[in-house]
């Protein structure tokens, strides 16, 4: 009964961490898209903002006790972490194609053990190792080309994948102990509050075309926080890591269909690599 119990979980966390990988991708994509039109902090204020509105209302009905928090330090840390995480990833699209920035901002599933052990203090399973190392050639394999003209973009970009990773561990350390209204509800707080400084003195106006894009992110970054937050319930941060591949194989797809960026043949068997990291990973559970 455990072991089904298990597996049950293990496989409903995989399918809400597949499903906001997706949904992350077509955000990403509309991102690079309107970036040209608005400036970064306005995305990432605008996503932001949306989604606090949605968090609003389960913490109104909670009153004042909702907002108790035993752990207001961890709060904290993974929201600046998850605005460093947005504000680094855009900046990086624009300069980049949709793959790179994606392979860069996963890095974080080869920064979450590291992040573990530094944090937490935990020896972790040698098992997880294997499926790290699959993907982590895959994205070299997949990136190599892109190297050629290595730049300070490519740094957001990896600074992207740093901030994410802090993010994913501090998720399932507040998920133990908190609710998920109260866990969206500061984190886009924070965000929020952290972004806002830099929207009001970049001095940029939206465009009327860009605003429905800006709606888009909003919504559906509410939508993969909830899925994200909720998967972290089920698998363990280290276990789920290498499912964040999967976001290399959709930003490409996306990269080919509107940018009409063709994937090289060393593309393709980087990407299979990515796959096969993140079913590794379920066959040593």
């Amino acid at each position: 009964m455990v072991d089904q119990v298990g597996r049950r979980n293990l496989g409903i966390g995989i399918g809400l961490s597949i499903l906001t990988v997706f949904l992350s991708a077509t955000v990403a994509a509309v991102g690079k898209h309107v970036g040209q039109q608005v400036h970064i902090s306005a995305i990432v204020m605008a996503q932001y903002s949306i989604s606090l509105l949605f968090a609003l209302p389960p913490i109104a009905r909670g009153g004042l006790n909702s907002l108790k928090t035993p752990r207001p330090l961890l709060h904290l840390i993974r929201g600046v972490s998850g605005v460093a995480c947005f504000y680094c990833y855009y900046l990086a699209l624009q300069e980049t194609t949709l793959v790179e920035a994606s392979l860069l901002r996963n890095t974080a599933p080869l920064m979450v053990p590291l992040v573990i052990m530094l944090l937490l203090g935990e020896r972790l399973s040698p098992s997880i190792w294997p499926p790290l190392l699959v993907g982590f050639i895959g994205i070299l394999l997949v990136l190599r080309p892109g190297f050629q003209t290595l730049s300070m973009w490519h740094v957001f970009g990896v600074l992207s994948g740093l901030g994410l990773a802090i993010s994913m561990v501090t998720t399932r350390l507040l998920v133990l102990e908190e609710p998920q209204s109260r866990i969206l509800f500061y984190y886009f707080l924070i965000a929020v509050m952290a972004t806002l400084p830099f929207f009001i003195f970049s001095g940029h106006k939206v465009p009327d075309t860009s605003w429905l894009w800006l709606l888009y992110m909003g919504v559906v970054m509410y939508l993969t926080f909830i899925l994200y937050t909720q998967a972290y319930r089920y698998v363990p941060a280290a276990t789920l890591a290498p499912i964040n591949y999967f976001g290399v194989v959709f930003g490409g797809v996306l990269d080919w269909l509107i940018w009409g960026v063709t994937p090289t043949g060393l593309t393709l068997l980087g990407v299979a690599l990515v796959m096969c990291g993140g079913v590794l990973v379920l066959r040593n559970q």
